[in-house]
Order: structure tokens, then C-alpha cells, then sequence
């Protein structure tokens, strides 16, 4: 099969590799019908995670079921389904918990920048769609196995509910998601903290009221300005550095909560900063497998349609293209067709 292998950073190629196949009575052989690269793939592919081997990369994905495990009993060959970024047996306490990323028995999906992935797990991972989706569903359902479930994650545990005001950290796939979940979620005002006019615009489609350009105390500064000085509600921090964590914290009004689901790459909160805000700070993983049937049926029902933030299609083979034409901030996000 045709697959994406990292061998250093931007050192990104298409090769020939052998095809996968089943290996435990648990998995599952998906053949992939559309792949993505996501925000998280750039850590690695800039160098910032350490690469000192060469890897397969990618980790969002849907397609069609090839074969299964004897064991496997909830999917079957011929189902298209969706599954989450970490396998999980959905059985222990911490899947039945809502909490599938940190399962005790979970392990990663990679490789999924191919033409075959083989899932681990599948019982617990994958959920099958009603029938097969239109094509025009397919870039919305593949947000879900990560992007989208994450922009969720982010707006459930920061407390977004009716009436809330919300401010998101971060104009990237997971942030515009963010946005929109919010709006989902019944939030009253949603206040997106966007340079960009192209994800501004989106930002407003998926229901932003309000776009705030200015970063760090500029940035903290206009949120208390647009709130009556009070902050937000709920912060979503769909970024991961240190300066967007201590802009969503600052951000956050007294009692509320900053949902936070960028990788972190050199956050440092001090006790201090936490003590004397009364925010609350909760996230990590996003447990997608989690909200896949929700989500699912909300793309399903055509509710939601988080497939407007791909902006660049290109086949698989092109894939060198699409992480650099992230890498340079000239896409959201690169939508790949085996």
C-alpha cells in the first residue's frame, strides 16, 4: 500500500510499504476512504518532537471495513465507520467513565495517511455511520475522529452551556470547532481571538459574534472590555503554548472554567496563577470515541457541517504539499483522498 512516512523533520514522503493485517482477534483492517493532516502532525514534522526515526504518521480517519478479528462483534466487513485517534477496549473503568483516551488498556492509531489502517481494538474505537454517507458528508464525518470531537471535549469541560459567554483561544481546525460546539452548546456570545480574516470568516459562520485580533494582555484586555470587565464563562485553549494558556486563564472570569485541549509544549502554570483566579482548568486527550454517535448524528442530520474547515484537497500522494501548505499558515487544515 501507499502510505505517509516521516523521515525527519519536513522530510515527509509517499512509500510503498506492506499492506497491514489482522494480528490480534480485536482488530479491525479499515480500508481508508479519507485521511487528514492534522495540527498536532506539525509538532514532529517541524522538528519540535523529536524524530529520530522514520515513522507513519497521521491518526484521523474513516473508511470501510475489510476484515475483522474473531473476537470483534460490534462492526462487520462493508460498514463505513469512524474511529478515534487511541484504540480503546471500552469496557474499563475509565472508558466507561466517558474517559476512552485514558482506557487501561489503550493504544495509539497511526498510520492512518494511508490506503489500509489496521485498528487495535475495534469494539471499543470504531462506530459505524447509519448507511454509506454521501460524498459530501465524508469531509464533516472525518472532523469527528479528531477535530471536531476535540473542539467538543474542550467545549464540555470548560461548562459551555445555554447562555454562556465564551471565549476560544485558537483560529486552527480545533478552534473553529470550538466555535462551533459552543454555538451547539446553546452559548449566548462566542468570542473567537482570530488574526486571520479567512478563519475570522469562518469563526463567524460557525457562530462567532465577536473576533478579538490582539494576543496576550492586549488580547486578555479586549475579552474584559467585550464582558463588562467580568471575563468569560468558559475558555476553550485549542492551542497548546504557554502564552495561550495564561491568555485563556486571564481571560476567564472568576468560577469559570478553561477547557484545554492544545498539546501543551512548555506550559508552566504556577499554583499561585491558579490559586488566586478562581478558574478552574480541566482537558487533555479528547475522549472522541466518547461523542462519536452524537456527533455522528448531528453531521447525520445535517445540524452541524464542521467540514467547512478544510480548505485544501489533495490526493494522498500530494501529501508533502499538504503539511507544508499548513506549515506556512496557507490552509486550515489539508483534507488527503487516498
Amino acid at each position: 500500500m501507499r502510505a505517509t512516512v516521516l523521515h525527519a523533520p519536513r522530510d515527509i514522503r509517499i512509500e510503498e510499504r506492506d499492506d497491514p493485517a489482522i494480528a490480534e482477534p480485536t482488530d479491525a483492517l479499515l480500508r481508508i476512504s479519507a485521511t487528514c493532516v492534522c495540527g498536532s502532525d506539525l509538532w514532529p514534522y517541524r522538528g519540535i518532537n523529536d524524530v529520530s526515526e522514520p515513522m507513519p504518521i497521521g491518526h484521523e480517519y474513516v473508511g470501510v471495513v475489510e476484515a475483522v478479528g474473531d473476537d470483534v462483534a460490534t462492526v462487520r466487513p462493508g460498514q463505513f465507520v469512524i474511529g478515534s485517534f487511541v484504540a480503546s477496549d471500552g469496557s474499563c473503568p475509565h472508558c466507561r467513565a466517558g474517559y476512552q483516551t485514558a482506557c487501561m488498556h489503550r493504544q495509539p492509531v497511526l498510520g492512518a495517511q494511508a490506503e489500509l489502517l489496521r485498528v487495535p481494538l475495534a469494539d471499543g474505537t470504531l462506530v459505524s455511520t447509519p448507511d454509506q454517507p454521501a460524498a459530501e458528508l465524508i469531509p464533516s464525518l472525518l472532523t469527528l475522529s479528531d477535530v471536531m470531537g476535540t473542539g467538543w471535549f474542550a467545549a464540555v469541560t470548560a461548562g459551555v452551556g445555554p447562555g454562556s459567554t465564551v471565549a476560544v483561544v485558537g483560529d486552527g481546525a480545533v478552534g473553529l470547532c470550538g466555535v462551533l460546539s459552543a454555538r451547539q452548546l446553546g452559548a449566548e456570545r462566542i468570542i473567537a481571538m482570530s488574526r486571520h480574516e479567512a478563519r475570522q470568516k469562518l469563526a463567524l459562520e460557525f457562530g462567532a459574534t465577536d473576533i478579538v485580533s490582539e494576543r496576550g494582555d492586549d488580547g486578555v484586555a479586549r475579552v474584559k472590555e467585550l464582558t463588562g470587565e467580568v471575563g468569560a464563562d468558559a475558555t476553550l485553549e485549542c492551542v497548546g503554548t504557554d502564552e495561550a494558556m495564561r491568555q485563556a486563564i486571564r481571560a476567564t472570569r472568576p468560577g469559570g472554567t478553561v477547557g484545554f485541549v492544545g498539546v501543551p509544549h512548555g506550559v508552566r502554570i504556577g499554583g499561585e496563577d491558579l490559586f488566586r483566579t478562581h478558574v478552574g482548568v480541566r482537558g487533555g486527550p479528547a475522549p472522541v470515541r466518547h461523542f462519536l454517535p452524537e456527533l455522528i448524528d448531528l453531521v447525520w442530520r445535517g445540524r452541524i457541517d464542521p467540514g467547512k474547515v478544510f480548505d485544501l484537497a489533495l490526493p494522498l500522494d500530494e501529501v508533502a504539499e499538504a503539511y507544508r501548505a499548513m506549515d506556512e499558515r496557507r490552509a486550515v487544515k489539508a483534507f488527503l483522498r487516498p
